[in-house]
């Protein structure tokens, strides 16, 4: 019965999520729904049913039909490998929407690709000030501060991002805790 229960419970979500809202009228709490759901899932298929739907969410948050086109123009020209004119169209939706979290997190996926790493952290960095739970960028900002080689800064940043989104595929490039306990073996805990 809870399995079911659950089942709709997340059917519900990704419907509402699926559902991109008339400009300007975002249901109430919706956003709280979403990053709910991502930090309760309980296995790693409903973590990604949460995950996808704050995608499709943070897509939908657009504040324009233009800044919209110019946001799925860019992610369609990266697919192409056409970076320079994926970051050309993403470069409109930064101009046209500066509050706009989204359009920064994939001009830097795109400066990530075109090796501008200083261009690509600015854009992580502003994502991140915009919307502090995008862990899309927390997790891009760790791949580019390992490659800047900055491996502190890189794990805390995917630190942030796993505790944000739990079952985010990148968790296990975490270092161990050094804290941690090994599990019980025998009835008896082992130190690490």
């Amino acid at each position: 019965m809870r399995r079911r229960q659950l089942l709709t419970t997340l059917t519900a979500l990704v419907l509402v999520a699926a559902a991109p809202p008339a400009l300007g009228t975002e249901p109430p709490g919706r956003r709280e729904r979403l990053f709910s759901a991502l930090k309760n899932a309980k296995t790693e298929r409903e973590g990604r049913i949460a995950e996808n739907a704050i995608w499709q969410w943070w897509i939908e948050q657009a504040p324009t039909p233009e800044v919209r086109q110019a946001i799925d123009r860019g992610m369609e020209r990266r697919a192409s490998y056409d970076f320079e004119a994926a970051e050309a169209a993403l470069d409109i939706a930064v101009r046209e929407a500066p509050d706009y979290a989204e359009g920064f997190n994939q001009r830097a996926f795109v400066r990530f690709l075109r090796d501008n790493d200083d261009g690509a952290l600015a854009d992580l960095e502003r994502a991140v000030e915009l919307e502090p739970d995008h862990f899309g960028s927390w997790s891009g900002m760790y791949h580019l501060l390992m490659r800047m080689g900055r491996p502190e800064a890189a794990v805390a940043a995917l630190s942030r991002a796993v505790d944000i989104h739990p079952w985010l595929k990148e968790r296990g490039m975490l270092p161990p805790d050094p804290d941690a306990k090994r599990p019980l073996i025998k009835g008896k805990q082992q130190d690490l």
